[in-house]
């Protein structure tokens, strides 16, 4: 017996229009023998909907430098590639995350698998992010560079000549080094005023620091 919830739509055969391919068919009553109405003609009529099949995946996710691994029943059709991203939603988390690694079994990665001969998923959580920053001085002061971090959502944008405040911090965007597992970008460094990356994607920031310290106050 099904548990596809009213609304919902399935591939089924149709038995007024197709009836030897399947049609979408929208679910008006689930149950063991449901309602359904073909989106093709309107056809309405009844008919049983198969489980969908799943697999049991495990997926261990990173963020922050700590980690944890959980599983997730996931459709048993398709295939999974590096870069990818998808919404783990287990009892005790719901976050989106980024592929990193596949795993097929002890010592055996790939870049791409079938869902089917898939072992472990490795992930990165991308959702909110911690991204360093290193600041050098406006006065190019080498001794004076230092390093933070901020905590963004994976959507924030950096543009390479943007002024941007972290309450106290405040900075100008100079550089932005791509991490490898994001998306094609231009290069792997961008340093041209304009230049755009997501935090989700930036391995560091290098900035101009902008921040009045207590000694250049005076």
């Amino acid at each position: 017996m099904s548990d596809t919830e009213a609304g919902a739509r399935v591939g089924l055969p149709c038995p007024s229009c197709s009836p030897a391919e399947p049609t979408v068919h929208e679910v008006l009553s689930p149950g063991g023998q449901a309602t359904v109405r073909c989106t093709e003609c309107d056809h309405t009529h009844k008919a049983e909907i198969p489980e969908e099949e799943t697999v049991s995946v495990t997926i261990v996710v990173s963020q922050d430098g700590d980690s944890f691994t959980t599983t997730m029943d996931v459709p048993a059709e398709g295939d999974v590639a590096t870069g990818e991203e998808f919404v783990v939603d287990t009892d005790d988390a719901l976050m989106q995350v980024r592929i990193t690694g596949i795993e097929l079994g002890p010592e055996n990665r790939a870049e791409e698998a079938d869902i089917t001969d898939v072992e472990t998923l490795w992930t990165r959580a991308v959702d909110n992010v911690a991204v360093p920053v290193t600041l050098h001085p406006k006065d190019g002061d080498a001794d004076q560079t230092r390093s933070l971090r901020v905590n963004v959502p994976g959507d924030y944008e950096f543009t390479v000549g943007e002024t941007t405040e972290f309450g106290d911090e405040e900075f100008t965007v100079e550089g932005l080094q791509i991490r490898e597992d994001a998306p094609e970008y231009r290069h792997e460094k961008l340093d041209h005023a304009g230049d755009l990356a997501y935090a989700k994607d930036l391995k560091r920031v290098y900035a101009r620091d902008e921040t009045l310290t207590a000694w250049s106050a005076w």
